[in-house]
């Protein structure tokens, strides 16, 4: 199961956006301004909070040649911002900056911009401007990620229900304890390793470039993660202590208390180094994010862990799952109310619902967890009948009556026993097998919640996007250059062609319009359509284009090609929530 949802994971991690939290809302100078006289700094504002890396900037000049810039630092203490210090002597014309730097969340962001002195000039293709990302590193980090994430559900849920549902027979469940510590050990040093390569964009074999390690376990990314790590052998020590322990009285508080400290450590561990240890009331957020973590990890954890027991044990078990069930209704409740808050942070609107990438996603979720509440109430049904039929079966046992005997006589012959009457129906196992195949229902649906979940941390929130395209200006330039891409998403009737206008298809700012056609020629509406431009030759990009839908057709605003050369143009068509296609195309990009 856990290697099907890691699947599931990358099949769905691909399909989502390649997007984090911060998004670039300004530039100092602007993109695409004509300056007068030379800056002596750029900067760059986002969203949010970001870590700057080594080589967050490359400046090329009018003959494509990197200049010597200062180191990157936030300006003025604003860790929202990243600036650089450049020559004091530029010559005129046109400068191409592309950019690097990390999310709160974690995630790396790029981008490239320009500007010119003077009167702008003609760019050529520049020298080497840097890695955007390794498709080898990002697999790998990704997979780690999504199996941490797992690992820890598995870890804190079955540690739960053993201590506060105490089934009579916990043995079955040392297996996935230690599945989900060695795992959880095994995701946090990948990470730990991966990081630097993920972060500045290179290859899986500079992973253990010395000073690449060496930063990553100063920035705030890899201190959490030294954190998990050093959690894991005092949560070792507290597994073994519980493997021990009898299941005939109550955990000690001592034993609770460690236990709920160890979860509440390791829950930290991803609020801080995820969306809510930045942005608005912070505090707030990760509080919510810890107790969210929670009550997903008990939940879905003890799922498990419940599953297991039902399985493998005969015994009767009732009141270990009327125990879980109460825990269970405890763990939605948190789970909804930290939801609702986390949702509304990340949204900033009614609009962002439907309008942006994060918004359907969390539609997605929210169908989810409904299923997932209705099997919940369908296992507290069974959980009901079951307790109440083994408790009727135990009020069923007749007392054996005592009958006097005579004094000084010969005992009274023993009384004729009643013939017995026709089998009753097991109900107890048929309330059994209910409440194993619910439960299944339960896990299967958790971890359906759990992916989405996971996919929805790595995606732009409706409010962020939202400020960068208030940031945004508007350009109204005419038409020049009409691409078609057709596309197939290979089931019947799901094919047709993407219109795109780049306006004016020249270097600089372009608005861009997208109309989708379906296969009878007619304008088709789809969920979801995503473009991008990539100049691989010069490893810039992929530039996403933030498409909107407008009713009909797909547009924005302004987006900057900043160099001329050959782009690869990337369109993404999603025709239903499942059924997607990507298709690519070559366009000039002329100065």
């Amino acid at each position: 199961m856990l290697l099907g949802a890691v699947l599931v994971l990358l099949v769905l991690g691909g399909a989502a956006p390649a997007s984090a939290h911060a998004a670039l809302s300004g530039t100092d100078p602007d993109d695409g301004t004509v300056l007068k006289s030379a800056p002596r700094h750029l900067t760059l504002t986002f969203t949010e909070s970001v870590g700057l890396l080594d080589d967050s900037f490359r400046v090329l000049d009018p003959e494509n040649r990197r200049l010597r810039t200062g180191e990157a630092h936030h300006a003025e203490g604003r860790s929202d911002t990243a600036r650089v210090t450049l020559p004091a002597e530029l010559a005129k014309g046109t400068y191409v900056v592309a950019w690097r730097a990390v999310s709160a969340d974690s995630h790396p962001v790029s981008g490239a911009f320009t500007f010119s002195i003077g009167k702008p000039s003609a760019t050529a293709a520049p020298i080497d401007p840097g890695p955007v990302e390794d498709p080898a590193t990002a697999s790998l980090y990704n997979i780690a990620r999504y199996l941490a994430y797992l690992a820890a559900a598995l870890l804190i849920g079955t540690a739960t229900f053993v201590l506060v549902c105490r089934p009579a027979d916990p043995a079955p469940l040392r297996r996935p304890l230690a599945a989900g510590w060695w795992t959880l050990l095994a995701a946090t040093l990948a990470l730990l390793v991966l990081r630097a390569p993920y972060e500045s964009g290179t290859g899986p074999a500079t992973a253990f470039d010395t000073s690449a390690l060496s930063h990553t376990l100063t920035s705030r990314p890899g201190a959490v993660l030294l954190a998990r790590l050093a959690l894991l052998p005092v949560t070792a020590v507290f597994l073994i202590r519980l493997s021990r322990r009898g299941t005939d009285q109550r955990p000690p508080r001592l034993l609770l208390a460690a236990g709920a400290a160890l979860a509440v450590g390791l829950a930290l561990t991803w609020a801080a180094g995820e969306h809510a240890s930045a942005g608005i009331q912070v505090p707030l957020a990760m509080t919510s994010s810890v107790l969210h973590v929670l009550a997903m990890a008990v939940w879905l954890g003890g799922l498990t862990a419940l599953l297991m027991t039902l399985h493998r044990s005969s015994a009767t078990e009732a009141g270990t799952v009327a125990r879980f069930s109460r825990l269970a209704f405890v763990s939605v409740t948190v789970l909804v109310v930290t939801g609702v808050y986390q949702s509304w942070r990340g949204l900033g609107s009614w609009n962002a619902l439907t309008g942006t990438s994060y918004g359907r996603l969390l539609t997605v979720k929210l169908a989810a967890v409904v299923l997932l509440l209705a099997a919940a109430g369908l296992s507290r049904r069974w959980t009901g009948a079951l307790v109440t039929a083994d408790a009727e079966a135990e009020s069923d046992v007749p007392a054996r009556e005592r009958v006097p005997e005579p004094a000084g006589g010969p005992p009274l012959p023993p009384e004729p026993q009643p013939e017995p009457g026709p089998a009753a129906p097991d109900t107890h196992h048929t309330h059994r097998r209910g409440l194993r195949r619910s439960v299944l229902t339960e896990v299967a649906v958790g971890v359906v919640v759990l992916v989405v979940t996971t996919v929805l941390t790595g995606t732009l929130p409706g409010r962020a996007a939202a400020q960068a395209a208030e940031a945004a200006p508007v350009s109204g330039l005419p038409a020049a250059s009409v691409t078609t891409i057709p596309f197939d998403i290979g089931t019947p009737g799901a094919h047709g062609k993407v219109q795109i206008t780049l306006d004016p298809g020249r270097v600089g700012d372009n608005s861009v319009q997208a109309v989708v056609f379906g296969p009878d020629g007619g304008l088709a509406s789809v969920p979801e359509l995503r473009l991008s431009f990539t100049l691989g030759a010069q490893k810039i990009g992929p530039l996403d284009t933030k498409l909107t839908d407008k009713g009909g057709y797909w547009a924005a605003n302004t987006f900057t090609l900043p160099i001329a050369g050959t782009w690869t143009m990337k369109a993404t068509v999603r025709v239903s929530e499942v059924d997607q296609v990507s298709v690519t195309k070559t366009v000039r990009i002329v100065g």
